[in-house]
C-alpha cells in the first residue's frame, strides 16, 4: 500500500503544497465534529437539569462570567454557541470538499498536459512500441479516472478516516463499551472489503484493458471506412466491440454491486447496536436517565459515522479498482520522464529548440523576406561512421555510415526492404540520434542539439498527414492564424503548383479538407504536403516514397513541382520506383544498413539494378 501511496505522490504535479494543506484542513474539520458532537450530551443533560451547572467548577466559573441572570439562560446560550459551533463546521467542511473536487480535476488537467508534454518530447523508439489507442487512453481516459478514481476518493478517505477516529475517540471517553460495540460492528464490512481487494483491482485493470480496446478498434473500422464498406465487415468490428462492451459491463457492474454494500450494512448494524444496547440496559433494570447523554452522543455519533464508514468503505474500494489506472500512468511518467532526464533524445531538445511558432525566416527566390535560421547551412551536410541499432535488436540497422550532402544536391536512397533507407532518413530527420559517430552542418557538430538540423529540414510522406481543418491551416501546420505569413504561403503554394487547384475551390484556402484530407485526392494531397514543408521555409527536403501511391500521370505532375526545387531545395529521396530518382545527382545503393554503392543513375540504376 505504500508504493501505491508513492505512486500517486510522483504523479501529481508540483502542486504537492496543496494536497498536504487539504489534508491539514480535513483534521480541522474532524477535530470540531468531535468536539460539537461531544457537547450535545452534556448539553442535553444541563437542558433537562439547569441547576447542574453549579456542581461543575468549570461551568460554575463560566455562569458567573457571562453575568447572565440564570442558569437557564446559560444553558440556552451554550446551546447557541454549539449551533455556530456546528454552522462553523458545516461551513468549513463545505469549502474543503469544494475544494477536493477543483483540486482534483485541476491535476487532471495539469496531468493532461504533462502526458502530452512527455509524449511529445519521447524518443521516436518509444513510440514504435506504443499504440495510439493506448495513448489516447491514457490523455484523455485514465488522466479522468485519476481524477475521479484516485484523487477524489484518496482524499475523501483521509477525510473520512480522520472523522472516524475523532469520533471512536470521543465514543471512548464517553463510555468503552458502546466503542468495543462499535468496532465490533465495523468488523464485517472489514473483512467483506478485505476478502474482495483483489477482485476489486481486477475489475479496474478489466475495465481499463476493455475500454482501450473498445478506442483500437473503433480506431480500426471507422479509421478503414471505404475499406471496411467496400468488404463489407462492420459486423466484424461491430460483434468485437459488442464483446469489449461486455466485458466492461460485468467489470463495472460488479464493482458497483459491491460498492452498493457498506451503507447498508453499517446502517444495519449500527441500528441493531443502538436499539440492542437500550432492550439490554433496560433489562437489567437500569436507570434510563442515565443512559440519555450517553445514548444522545451515540445517536449522533452514529448519524456521522454511518456516512463516514460507507463513504470510506465506497472510496476505499475505488481506490482499490484504481489500482491499474495509478500502475499505468505512473510507469509511463517514469519512463519517459527518466529517458528525458538521461538526454535520452533531450539532448537535441535543450539547447536551441525553437518557439512553439516560431517563424525561421531564410531568403528564397520569391519571397522578399529575409533572415536567418538559428543554424546555417551554406556547405553540407555531413554524416560521419554512423551506427544505430534499435532496441533489443539483433544487428545494427546502420552500420559505419558515412556520406556527404551538398547544399542544392539532390540524392536518393535506394535498396531492398530493410536495408536501413528509412532508419538513415529518421537520423537526418532527427526522430533518432546515433549512437556512434556524427552529424556536422557546415563542420559543426549537431549531434548533441540534433534540433538545429531539424529546423532545416522538411518532410514529405508516402501518406500526408491532414487534419480536420482548412486547407490554408494544412499548409501552415501548428502555426496559428494570427501569425500565418500570407506572402509566404502564397509562394509555397505556387512552388507546390496549388495555384490552379485551390483557384477550383469554392471556399478557395478555406476549404475544409476532411479528416485526414479525405476530400483530396492523392495527388492533391502530396502537393499540400510539399507546400507545407515550402511554408516552413525548410532547406532540406526529404521525400519518403511520396509518389509511390500515386498513378503515372500523377506522378508525373509531383516530380515536375519536385524538379522545379532542384538546385533551390537539397532534396533526399527514398523510392522504390527507380523512374523517379533519374534526375537525383547521386544514388546511393544500400544493403544491411550500409552503403555498398554510389553513383549517377546510369552507373547505379542502368547498370546494376537492385533486384
Amino acid at each position: 500500500m505504500v508504493k501505491f501511496f508513492l505512486k500517486i505522490w510522483y504523479i501529481l504535479s508540483e502542486k504537492k503544497a496543496e494536497f498536504i494543506w487539504l489534508v491539514l484542513l480535513f483534521l480541522l474539520v474532524s477535530i470540531l465534529e468531535a468536539f460539537g458532537i461531544g457537547l450535545i450530551g452534556p448539553f442535553l443533560a444541563l437542558a433537562s437539569e439547569p441547576a447542574s451547572v453549579s456542581q461543575s467548577d468549570l461551568l460554575f466559573k463560566l455562569y458567573g462570567l457571562s453575568g447572565l441572570a440564570s442558569e437557564s439562560q446559560f444553558v440556552a446560550s451554550s446551546g447557541l454557541v454549539i449551533v455556530f459551533l456546528f454552522c462553523l463546521k458545516s461551513f468549513v467542511s463545505w469549502l474543503v470538499q469544494a475544494r477536493v473536487f477543483t483540486f482534483s480535476y485541476a491535476e487532471q488537467g495539469r496531468l493532461v498536459g504533462r502526458l502530452m508534454h512527455a509524449y511529445f518530447e519521447a524518443p521516436y523508439t518509444f513510440h514504435l512500441s506504443k499504440s495510439s489507442s493506448g495513448i489516447v487512453q491514457n490523455v484523455v481516459d485514465e488522466t479522468r479516472n485519476f481524477s475521479n478514481g484516485v484523487l477524489i476518493p484518496l482524499l475523501t478517505t483521509l477525510s473520512n478516516v480522520l472523522i472516524i477516529v475523532s469520533l471512536i475517540i470521543l465514543l471512548a471517553v464517553t463510555n468503552l463499551v458502546t466503542l468495543v460495540v462499535t468496532m465490533g460492528s465495523l468488523l464485517p464490512l472489514i473483512l467483506l472489503f478485505r476478502h474482495f481487494q483483489e477482485p476489486m483491482k481486477r475489475w479496474g485493470q478489466e475495465a481499463s484493458q476493455s475500454n482501450e480496446e473498445i478506442i483500437r478498434i473503433i480506431g480500426h473500422g471507422l479509421g478503414g471506412i471505404k475499406e471496411s464498406k467496400v468488404i463489407g465487415c462492420e459486423q466484424f468490428f461491430e460483434e468485437k466491440i459488442q464483446v469489449q462492451a461486455h466485458k466492461y459491463v460485468v467489470s463495472m457492474g460488479s464493482f458497483f454491486k459491491l460498492k452498493l454494500s457498506p451503507r447498508v450494512i453499517v446502517e444495519a448494524f449500527f441500528v441493531i447496536f443502538l436499539v440492542g444496547f437500550t432492550s439490554f440496559y433496560l433489562l437489567l433494570g437500569r436507570d434510563i436517565q442515565q443512559l440519555t447523554a450517553t445514548l444522545s452522543i451515540l445517536a449522533l455519533a452514529a448519524i456521522r459515522l454511518i456516512p463516514a464508514t460507507s463513504n470510506f468503505a465506497v472510496a476505499f474500494g475505488t481506490l482499490r479498482k484504481s489500482t491499474f489506472t495509478v500502475n499505468k500512468l505512473y510507469l509511463d511518467l517514469q519512463e519517459l520522464e527518466s529517458e528525458l532526464s538521461q538526454g535520452v533524445q533531450s539532448g537535441d531538445r535543450r539547447a536551441s529548440k525553437l518557439a512553439p511558432y516560431e517563424k525561421p525566416q531564410v531568403q528564397h527566390q520569391d519571397s522578399a523576406q529575409s533572415s536567418s535560421h538559428q543554424t546555417t547551412f551554406n556547405t553540407e551536410i555531413f554524416l560521419d561512421g554512423i551506427e544505430y541499432r534499435y532496441p533489443n535488436a539483433s544487428k545494427p540497422a546502420l552500420d559505419n555510415i558515412s556520406l556527404r550532402i551538398s547544399k542544392g544536391e539532390s540524392i536518393a536512397l535506394i535498396g531492398k526492404s530493410g536495408a536501413g533507407k528509412t532508419t538513415l532518413v529518421d537520423l537526418i530527420l532527427g526522430l533518432i540520434s546515433p549512437q556512434q559517430g556524427d552529424i556536422k552542418v557546415d563542420g559543426v557538430s549537431v549531434t548533441s542539439d540534433i534540433r538545429l538540423l531539424q529546423s532545416l529540414v522538411g518532410y514529405i510522406p508516402q501518406s500526408i498527414f491532414l487534419v480536420d481543418d482548412t486547407l490554408k491551416n494544412n499548409i501552415a501546420f501548428g502555426v496559428p492564424e494570427t501569425l500565418i505569413d500570407y506572402e509566404r504561403l502564397d509562394w509555397a503554394i505556387r512552388k507546390a503548383q496549388l495555384k490552379g487547384f485551390i483557384k477550383e475551390l469554392p471556399d478557395g484556402l478555406e476549404t475544409m479538407v476532411g479528416e485526414r484530407g479525405v476530400r483530396f485526392s492523392g495527388g492533391q494531397r502530396q502537393r499540400v504536403g510539399i507546400a507545407r514543408a515550402l511554408y516552413h521555409e525548410r532547406e532540406i527536403l526529404v521525400l519518403d516514397e511520396a509518389t509511390a501511391a500515386l498513378d503515372n500521370e500523377t506522378e508525373s505532375l509531383i516530380t515536375e513541382a519536385i524538379d522545379s526545387l532542384s538546385g533551390q531545395k537539397t532534396m533526399i529521396t527514398i523510392a522504390h520506383r527507380l523512374t523517379t530518382v533519374r534526375n537525383c545527382d547521386r544514388i546511393y545503393l544500400m544493403e544491411n544498413g550500409r552503403i555498398v554503392k554510389s553513383g549517377s543513375y546510369e552507373e547505379i540504376v542502368l547498370n546494376s539494378v537492385p533486384s
